[in-house]
């Protein structure tokens, strides 16, 4: 592929989060929690205490797989990385609970548009927020600059240490993981509408082609059959899927002796594009602007099951165990789970104000599941799961259609101004005896 050098002078920390300070009284600030201390440093803790050791985690401990956060829940090494859309936090069927769970605190939730200028001369007493976030879970670690369009793809090739973002500019940015400068630009002359890292494959999504460079052989093809925009990529069972302006959904096998993908079937079914995809439990889910998700077999390809229970477009799809979530325009997060006959039902619905775009499962720095909601009103809701129980928040100057997990507790969030912001999970300090 032809690489356009390019040059970034922000450095890419990724030397963690801050540590806790063994000086600070192990109780949690009374003021913080009414959401008014304006002590600065304040001798007590801005966080909520971890539970005990006997109600940690739905999993036990984190994954140390380079950005394989969670393990998958198909089988075969096609389920190997399966980015933000599928993995596996323990199996609970307590959703919506908060018995027992996080208590986020809400203050005055504005960023400081004078802040946002460098020009606030309230400094720390100003009642809107001087930051990016709002919650002690996460801290922002840096910010990488370059692309002038909304940022519609980040992916993380296995084995590879730069980080590939493509953006409706036209672009795709390659980004070096230790020193956060950007390597180059390749143009692609079409709009990127998603993008994906399977193993040492990088597959980006533009109109009428599928794109799929080899990061360790530097080799290049173009998968040709998609008629318009292809909005949504995954790989399962050994095929790659695409799903198109057009609503279907293509599928290419890779066939290593000639070293191509050879087309392998076309599913037929939507009415209106597909946007979203996630493969679990050897099932293909598809969202759809038809306001529908279809479930396929992967072993025969056919539909088995038509979900219509939302009212607007399904933004986007994710597995977490036995269950399915999804997520749509129409503001409700619906979890599914299978019944007895194998089918499909809606086991909870969780409602915000504002329309979802995209949904995101890892694990915190104690290895808990949380969930990451991206909503039409600039900011990422950022959930214990299944409680549902508000850990925190993210606000950006547009809305952030991509989110991505990366290793040893990163995160990336890509925002309608072309910025990419890398997060990292902070370590709880332990409580005393």
């Amino acid at each position: 592929m032809d690489v356009d050098g390019g040059g970034n002078k922000r450095v890419f920390h990724r030397l963690g989060g801050p540590q806790s300070d063994p000086s600070k009284n192990q109780k949690v600030c009374f003021h913080w929690r009414a959401g008014k201390c304006n002590r600065h440093p304040c001798p007590f803790l801005h966080r909520e205490l971890p539970p005990p050791p006997s109600q940690q985690g739905l999993n036990g401990t984190a994954s140390s797989k380079r950005h394989h956060a969670f393990a998958a829940t198909t089988d075969g090494p096609s389920a190997r990385n399966r980015g933000p859309n599928n993995f596996n936090g323990g199996a609970s069927s307590t959703w919506g609970r908060t018995g027992g769970t996080r208590v986020f605190v809400r203050k005055m939730e504005k960023v400081c548009n004078y802040w946002v200028q460098g020009n606030c001369s309230y400094g720390d007493k100003c009642k809107f927020l001087h930051c990016w976030s709002m919650g002690d879970s996460f801290s922002l670690l840096t910010q990488l600059d370059g692309h002038q369009k909304v940022v519609s793809g980040i992916a993380l090739p296995s084995g590879s240490d730069k980080l590939y973002t493509g953006s409706k500019d036209q672009t795709v940015r390659v980004w070096d993981c230790q020193s956060g400068q950007c390597l180059g630009v390749i143009n692609l002359g079409g709009e990127v509408g998603c993008m994906i890292s399977e193993g040492p494959w990088v597959f980006v999504g533009i109109p009428d082609v599928v794109k799929a460079w080899n990061t360790q052989t530097n080799s290049e093809l173009s998968l040709s059959g998609p008629v318009g925009q292809v909005y949504a990529l995954v790989v399962g069972n050994d095929l790659l899927f695409a799903g198109t302006q057009d609503g279907s959904i293509l599928a290419w096998k890779f066939n290593a002796v000639t070293n191509c993908f050879e087309p392998a079937a076309s599913l037929k079914g939507h009415t209106l594009a597909v946007v979203s995809l996630v493969v679990g439990a050897n099932r293909l889910y598809s969202g759809s602007m038809d306001h529908s998700i279809r479930v396929w077999s992967l072993e025969t390809l056919q539909c088995i099951q038509t979900l219509t229970e939302h009212t607007s477009v399904v933004m986007s799809v994710l597995c977490w165990d036995q269950f399915l979530l999804s997520c749509s325009l129409d503001q409700q997060l619906k979890v599914w789970v299978a019944t007895q006959s194998g089918n499909l039902e809606v086991t909870y619905t969780h409602k915000e104000e504002h329309g979802l775009i995209t949904l995101c499962g890892m694990h915190d720095s104690e290895a808990k599941p949380v969930l990451l909601c991206a909503c039409n009103d600039n900011t990422v809701r950022v959930y214990d799961l299944p409680a549902f129980s508000e850990r925190g928040k993210i606000f950006s100057k547009e809305e952030i259609r991509s989110i991505q997990v990366g290793p040893g507790g990163l995160f990336f969030t890509g925002d309608g101004t072309g910025q990419v912001k890398v997060w990292k999970w902070v370590a709880d300090p332990a409580p005393t005896a």
